[in-house]
This record gives C-alpha cells, sequence and structure tokens, in this order.
C-alpha cells in the first residue's frame, strides 16, 4: 500500500509540474530578433509575480534535496533564476560573464553562439571571479535558455578549470531541436541536465499579440 500511495504522489507531482510548466510557457512570447526567428523572451514571466513565484518554487522543490555548495549563473538572464534560487536554498552563488564584465576574473576559451557574440561574429568568452570557486566544491549551473550548448559548455570548462565539478546543468527553456544539452553531455558525460519546459509548449508570437 505504501508503494502505490508513493507511487500515486510522485504521478502527481509531476502531473501538476507538467500543467505548471504549460502555465509557466503560456507567458513567454517569442519575436524575430538578431537573426533568429524564434527568440524567447521571459520578460513575460518576470512581470507575471504569481507565475513567477511558482517557477522558482519548482526550482527549489527539484533541488532542496540535492547536495552542492554554490549556484552558477549564466549571462545574464540566468542570474534571474539563479539568485532567487540561492535565497531560498541559502546557498551562494556567482556569475558566469561575458568577457571584460568582471574584475579579478578568469577567463575561459571562446565559444559560439547562435546569434551575434559581442565580437560580431557569434563569439564569446566567459569569465568568472578567482574568488567564486573553490577546488573541490560542487556547483549547479542555471540558465534561462539552452539552445545550441556553446555558452553552457563554456561554463562547464570554466568551472571545471578552476577545479569545482557541476552537479546538474539546469535551465527554464529547452530548444531539444538543437541538441545543447547533448553537446554539453558529449564532453561532459558525467552531468545530468534538467529543464522545465521545451519549445513545443511555446506558442505565444510576440509579435502579433497584443500585451495590456
Amino acid at each position: 500500500v505504501d508503494v502505490r500511495e508513493k507511487s500515486t504522489a510522485a504521478a502527481d507531482s509531476i502531473d501538476s509540474e507538467a500543467s505548471e510548466a504549460e502555465r509557466i510557457a503560456a507567458v513567454i512570447p517569442y519575436y524575430k530578433f538578431k537573426g533568429i526567428d524564434r527568440f524567447y523572451d521571459i520578460g513575460g514571466l518576470l512581470s507575471n509575480i504569481d507565475l513567477f513565484q511558482s517557477c522558482i518554487d519548482i526550482f527549489v522543490k527539484r533541488y532542496s534535496k540535492l547536495k552542492f555548495d554554490s549556484i552558477g549563473g549564466l549571462d545574464a538572464r540566468g542570474f534571474l533564476i539563479g539568485t532567487p534560487l540561492a535565497l531560498r536554498l541559502k546557498v551562494p552563488f556567482f556569475m558566469l560573464r561575458k568577457e571584460g564584465k568582471l574584475p579579478n576574473a578568469t577567463t575561459g576559451e571562446n565559444y559560439k553562439k547562435e546569434y551575434e557574440g559581442d565580437d560580431g561574429a557569434g563569439s564569446d568568452r566567459l569569465c568568472v571571479s578567482k574568488n567564486a570557486i573553490e577546488k573541490g566544491q560542487k556547483v549547479l549551473l542555471i540558465d534561462d535558455l539552452v539552445a545550441t550548448g556553446g555558452t553552457l559548455l563554456a561554463a562547464l570548462n570554466l568551472v571545471k578549470s578552476q577545479g569545482g565539478s557541476v552537479v546538474e546543468m539546469a535551465c527554464l527553456v529547452e530548444i531539444k531541436a538543437l541538441k545543447g544539452f547533448e553537446k554539453a553531455k558529449s564532453v561532459h558525460p558525467e552531468v545530468p541536465s534538467w529543464s522545465l519546459i521545451s519549445e513545443d509548449l511555446l506558442s505565444l508570437n510576440g509579435d502579433a499579440h497584443t500585451f495590456r
């Protein structure tokens, strides 16, 4: 009986999370931007207090039992999810920023993105404070969206170069067709991944919708 009850509770939890993911996806519009037909704007979520709170609650529920030392947020929208999550879980937060945006920083290798980067050619580099990661430290990586995986892989490599290890890479939205998580796992197969929303749930065309 206990086993059945636990199984039913787990299924109910999954159904509830899936339903909430659909509600969250419904307020995230996409636009044509920087040469991309669908550039997803999480500003719609940030302006909806209840759904933004629900989003953070889901992340908290998932990671409250996972042991790690800090959360690393990817520049820049990863900060918006990572910081409230770090506060709720009472762990330090650090930023993985684009090159030149942090003092006393270590800079990683060049990586390619799906749109034009700071150098005008789709290329960027991430940097992290030299004080952010201690050797042996376990890190949870957070971003708002994973597409081709270039930024995420650069973040994984940078954390590892500083002596840290990544317990999981997570995002709000995953563009599964671009196989970003697969790209990251081809280099770091030991690191699991998780996303709340896949692109098939995102159907709000911002260019065709009038917002109030």
